[in-house]
């Protein structure tokens, strides 16, 4: 069996957005019966959160959706992921800027707007962490829609 193809999110504290995205992912992937063809991880910019299990919020908010996120745990985004992951999908432009400065600096995958795969009018994933709980469904909402187009993307690339 060929390799499977790997994707990666991203966001700044791997808590809110990264990880629901790899549990909506997971999700969608799964019920396409492609779980042995893709691989999924998150990952954050930033530090702080590393080992942490995502947001209580988001854990939550996604659980409402029968998607369990709580075994998740923070890591940080490292250079040579874009050696290994096909896809680099990041959730904002501010977190975009930051994992080009590596990507021209050490080449690999190129990292998009994960929103590039989604239909929306959104172009970034909005950080839910200090709003409130409709923060979160708006997340969902944005990344089940974006995930639908990736998956598609993909389906592409295993035929």
């Amino acid at each position: 069996m060929a390799e499977p193809v790997k994707v990666l999110f991203v966001c700044l504290g791997n808590i809110c957005r990264s990880p629901t995205a790899e549990g909506v992912f997971r999700s969608l992937v799964a019920q396409a019966g492609l779980a042995d063809q893709i691989y999924i991880d998150s990952c954050g910019t930033g530090h702080w959160h590393i080992g942490k299990s995502p947001d209580t919020r988001a854990q939550e908010a996604a659980l409402r959706r029968g998607i369990d996120i709580s075994g998740l745990r923070a890591r940080q985004f490292s250079p040579e992921d874009l050696d290994t992951f096909d896809y680099v999908l990041v959730m904002d432009r501010q977190n975009l800027a930051d994992i080009k400065d590596v990507w021209h600096q050490n080449g690999g995958t190129r990292p998009a707007l994960f929103l590039e795969y989604g239909r929306s009018a959104h172009h970034e994933v909005p950080d839910p962490y200090y709003g409130g709980e409709e923060g979160f469904e708006t997340v969902l909402d944005l990344i089940n829609e974006a995930g639908e187009g990736l998956l598609a993307d993909i389906r592409g690339r295993l035929a």
